[in-house]
């Protein structure tokens, strides 16, 4: 079966062959769409045989990805996806909506969304003979690259900010990864990996670069259909809040949808609501300003997953949100953390960077943005304990009791 026709650059149209091996669109530069067969995937497969699949992973949708099964039944790459979907009761009522719904990426492999790109880049690097794969990281696509490359056996280097938090640079280091702790910030890790790429001929993961990327986090838009959209009979769009840095996870899960709406296998197109921080808010900046040019900035925010200065996919990710009726919010600190303990009051464990979109949603219902009767998802893209340190700024520290019974009476009666 045919799967894989080319690519098509996100600002010009111009198309490509399946031939072809780019990153960016050769004419401008711009961010490059996998474009599928649609046709001959529809004539072959159905969403009955998608649906029937007894695969929980992403592999369960290899017929709507442009890589082929390179047997990895038996590694955690066959553990990528198919995430939980809970319906925390007690959040809904405090927020004041009926029907809320949380997805939990922080279960995946390497505990992020980031899994489901490099799952994909990597089955892309052995189809094209790739030894060697790189990317840039602030320590989510890092680790998940290292997990998913030493799976696969494949070498990966990761460039990360000497600011990284430690625990994620142990998880890149435990899983093999040759790490660069690079004296500067993400953007500039990120350009000097692309360097390196072109240098040493290496496989470049980075996200908003490879078209592959998106490709691995539209599955989660797949998921999404299954687990809700048709598990619920939603008969009305569905609102997905998403946290946004470079801007790869909100277009991906666009493509995601935008692929079942072309195979005619969703009625309704998902509001897609995008979160930033306020110190890194270049693409919500362009949405307020009714434009399509993205303006750097200098971020800072302790979401080191989505502090970035320049997002490398904010175009797409703005139409993610312009396309689809939704639209962008910015938090501060102060609400980033209280979202994390307010998840954690639910037994959801979510880094900054994932409590950001909930934050979002808490703001969208302040506002009036999102009523009672609005049906609602929020995608928790990583888990907290990729970054302890900002957990425990979220919460209060525990006492220091004598073991004694008096002792502990007098700590409870405080």
């Amino acid at each position: 079966m045919k799967k894989f026709s080319g690519y098509r650059c996100s600002v010009c149209k111009e198309e490509y062959g399946p031939e072809k091996f780019i990153y960016t669109c050769l004419k401008d530069g711009g961010n490059l769409d996998v474009v599928l067969d649609y046709q001959d995937i529809h004539k072959n497969i159905s969403p009955e045989r998608i649906i029937a699949s007894t695969d929980r992973s992403i592999w369960r949708y290899l017929p709507l990805l442009p890589v082929n099964d390179q047997g990895y039944e038996n590694t955690p790459l066959r553990a990528v996806g198919w995430t939980p979907v809970y319906q925390p009761g007690s959040l809904a009522q405090e927020l004041g909506i009926d029907r809320l719904w949380i997805k939990d990426d922080g279960k995946n492999p390497t505990a992020s969304f980031k899994d489901r790109a490099s799952a994909v880049v990597v089955a892309r690097a052995k189809e094209i003979h790739a030894e060697v794969v790189v990317t840039a990281s602030t320590g989510n696509a890092g680790a998940a690259l290292a997990g998913m490359a030493a799976a696969a056996e494949h070498q990966a280097v990761i460039f990360a900010p000497k600011t990284a938090p430690p625990a994620k640079i142990a998880q890149l280091l435990v899983f093999g990864a040759r790490v660069f702790l690079v004296g500067g910030n993400y953007d500039q890790a990120f350009d000097l990996s692309v360097e390196a790429a072109d240098e040493f001929g290496w496989y470049c993961r980075n996200t908003g670069y490879n078209p592959f990327t998106a490709e691995g986090k539209k599955t989660a838009a797949f998921e999404i259909w299954e687990q809700v959209i048709l598990r619920e009979k939603l008969t009305e769009p569905l609102n997905i809040f998403v946290s946004v840095g470079d801007g790869n996870i909100i277009s991906g899960i666009h493509k995601g949808f935008k692929d079942l709406q072309e195979l005619g296998w969703l009625d309704q197109m998902p509001r897609m609501y995008g979160v930033q921080a306020e110190g890194s808010a270049a693409v919500a900046n362009a949405f307020k300003a009714g434009s399509e040019e993205i303006k750097p900035v200098k971020a800072n925010s302790l979401a080191d997953s989505i502090s970035v200065d320049f997002p490398r996919d904010g175009l797409r990710a703005l139409r993610a949100v312009t396309h689809t009726g939704g639209r962008y919010f910015t938090v501060s600190e102060e609400e980033i953390l209280a979202a994390i303990a307010r998840l954690g009051r639910v037994g959801i464990f979510a880094e900054p960077a994932a409590s950001t979109a909930f934050a979002g949603l808490e703001k969208a219902v302040r506002e009036g943005l999102i009523n009672k009767d609005d049906q609602t998802l929020v995608l928790i893209t990583g888990s907290g304990l990729k970054d302890v340190k900002a957990a425990s700024m979220a919460v209060t520290e525990a006492p220091i009791v004598e073991p004694t019974l008096t002792a502990l009476r007098k700590a409870l009666s405080n």
